[in-house]
C-alpha cells in the first residue's frame, strides 16, 4: 500500500493535545508515521484524504460481543439475564457453522459501520456435530478486514451438576481444554500487528465448574494469552456465589488465581468497593456493556469508581440478542450518560467515554503500545468522523461524536486499509453481509424444534 496523507482534520489522539486543524501520515507499513499542527507535509507518492469538517479518532475497541446471537435478536424482550438465557440456550444449542458466520459477518460488520478496528468475541456454545464454529466466524473478520479476538468459551456446568444451561449445551472438561488449546496453537498470533489473537473464556461462575476456570487460567499463562468471562453482571449471580460457593463472585474469582493484568471481566456490573480497590490493585479490566445492562434490567457498573481507582475499563457491545443492533459510538454515548445520571453530570467527559472506547479497550486486551490512540508508531486502526452539516453547530467535535447520534463515516482504516468509506463497506460486498445475518436468523429457526421466531 502506498503512504497516506489526511489533512484539514480535527484530531483527537486520546493521548496528547487535540489538533484542530491538523493532518496525519501513514506509512507503507500501516503504522503512524506523523502527525501534527498543519499545513500538511508533502509526502512524494502519498495518497491525500481531505479532512475537512471531519474528526479524526483512534479506531474503537470493542471487548465483550457474542457474535452468534445476531441470529436471535428480538427475543425475550422484557426478561431478567438469567430468564433470556434460559429461554434462548436451547435455541443457540440448535446452531451450525453456517448460522455462525452469517451472524459473526453481519455483527463484524455493523460494527465496522459504526467506527471499530478491533473486536472481540466470546463463543461459548459448541453444539456437537455442527461443523468448525470458531474457523467460521475468524474467517468472516478476516474476510472483513477487522482485528479480531475471538475467546475460546466453554461450559461444562450444566443444570444436573447446578449449573444454569441445560445439559445438552454444555461440554466435558478435558474435550473443551483439548480444543482450547488446538485453538491457541492454529491461530493466536502474538505479534505487534497481529489481525487474529485468542483469549480463554470460560463462559461463567454458574455454567462453569471450578476445576475448569482453574485449568483454563494455567493453560492461558501456559500459552501467554489473556483470561476473560462474565462476572457480577447481576444480583441474581452474586445470590448463586454466596449459596453455591460460599463468598461474591470476585472473592471467588480472586481464589481461583482469576485476578490480574491478563484478566478482563464483562460486565462487573454489581461490585463493592473491596473489588474495585482489588482489581486497582490487580490491573484486572473490565468491559463495560451499558445498552445491554440496561435492556436486561441488570443495573449501571461503576464506572467512575472503576476509573477514578485506576482500574482498566474498556466498553463492549455485548450479544446483539441483548442490545439490538448497538453500535460502539453509541456505547460511549450510553457509557457516558448511564453515569451522569447515577452521580451527576460531571461523573463523565466526553473525552473519557472516548478513551474508554480506545485506550480502555486496548489495555484490556493488552494491546494499549499498539493501538487505542493516535501516536508515532502504533498501528494506524483510524475513524474519520464527518461531524461537518448539522453537526457543525456543534463547535467541539469530539462533543459532537459522544454526545449526539453517530456521525457519518467518511473513512474506516485497519492497518492503513479502508474497510469501509462514506457508510460503505469496501472490503466485502456491503449488502450481502446485511443479507448472511438475516440468513443466519432463518436458518437458525428452521433448525429450532420449537420454532420461537
Amino acid at each position: 500500500m502506498s503512504k497516506i496523507v489526511i489533512e484539514n482534520a480535527y484530531l483527537a489522539p486520546v493521548v496528547g493535545d487535540e489538533i484542530p486543524d491538523g493532518y496525519l501520515v501513514i506509512g507503507e507499513n500501516g503504522r503512524i508515521e506523523a502527525l501534527g499542527a498543519g499545513p500538511a507535509p508533502t509526502v512524494v507518492g502519498a495518497e491525500r484524504l481531505s479532512g475537512t469538517g471531519c474528526l479524526v479518532t483512534p479506531g474503537l475497541v470493542n471487548t465483550h460481543h457474542h457474535l452468534y446471537q445476531w441470529a436471535t435478536q428480538g427475543l425475550f424482550q422484557d426478561a431478567t439475564l438469567f430468564e433470556w438465557l434460559t429461554g434462548l440456550y436451547r435455541l443457540w444449542a440448535s446452531m451450525d457453522a453456517d448460522v455462525v458466520y452469517g451472524a459473526a459477518s453481519a455483527g463484524l460488520g455493523w460494527l465496522a459501520l459504526t467506527g471499530t478496528t478491533t473486536s472481540t468475541d466470546h463463543h461459548y456454545v459448541f453444539p456437537k456435530g455442527r461443523g468448525d464454529l470458531f474457523e467460521a466466524e475468524v474467517r468472516a473478520a478476516a474476510e472483513l478486514g477487522l482485528r479480531f479476538h475471538p475467546c475460546r468459551g466453554s461450559m461444562d456446568r450444566g443444570q444436573s451438576q447446578g449449573g444454569l444451561p441445560p445439559d445438552e449445551v454444555v461440554e466435558n472438561r478435558e474435550e473443551i481444554l483439548l480444543n482450547t488449546e488446538e485453538i491457541l496453537n492454529k491461530y493466536h498470533d502474538p505479534s505487534f500487528d497481529s489481525m487474529l489473537r485468542v483469549a480463554v473464556a470460560p463462559c461463567s461462575p454458574f455454567s462453569v465448574s471450578k476445576e475448569l476456570m482453574i485449568d483454563s487460567a494455567a493453560l492461558a499463562r501456559r500459552h501467554g494469552v489473556r483470561l476473560h468471562t462474565h462476572l457480577a453482571e447481576t444480583l441474581d449471580e452474586e445470590e448463586h456465589c454466596l449459596e453455591q460457593m460460599g463468598c461474591t463472585p470476585v472473592e471467588y474469582m480472586e481464589q481461583l488465581g482469576w485476578l490480574g493484568d491478563d484478566v478482563w471481566f464483562a460486565h462487573a456490573v454489581h461490585l463493592h468497593d473491596k473489588d474495585i480497590r482489588r482489581f486497582a490493585e490487580t490491573g484486572t479490566g473490565s468491559a463495560h456493556c451499558p445498552t445491554s445492562n440496561a435492556r436486561l434490567g441488570a443495573g449501571i457498573a461503576r464506572v467512575k469508581d472503576l476509573l477514578a481507582a485506576g482500574a482498566p475499563v474498556g466498553l463492549g457491545v455485548d450479544g446483539a440478542a441483548s442490545s439490538e443492533l448497538t453500535s460502539m459510538a453509541g456505547e460511549m454515548r450510553q457509557a457516558m450518560l448511564f453515569q451522569r445520571a447515577v452521580h451527576g453530570p460531571k461523573a463523565m467527559t466526553a473525552r473519557q467515554a472516548l478513551e474508554v472506547g480506545t485506550l480502555g479497550g486496548a489495555r484490556n486486551l493488552g494491546r494499549h503500545n499498539e493501538i487505542g490512540s493516535l501516536e508515532p508508531g502504533k498501528l494506524a486502526d483510524i475513524a474519520i468522523w464527518q461531524v461537518d452539516g448539522f453537526r457543525a453547530a456543534i463547535q467541539d467535535p469530539v462533543c459532537a461524536l459522544v454526545f449526539g447520534p453517530q456521525p457519518p463515516l467518511a473513512r474506516l482504516l485497519v492497518g492503513g486499509k479502508t474497510v469501509v468509506e462514506r457508510d460503505e463497506l469496501k472490503t466485502v460486498a456491503h449488502d450481502q453481509v446485511a443479507r448472511n445475518g438475516v440468513a443466519a436468523r432463518k436458518r437458525i429457526m428452521r433448525q429450532d424444534p420449537g420454532n420461537r421466531g
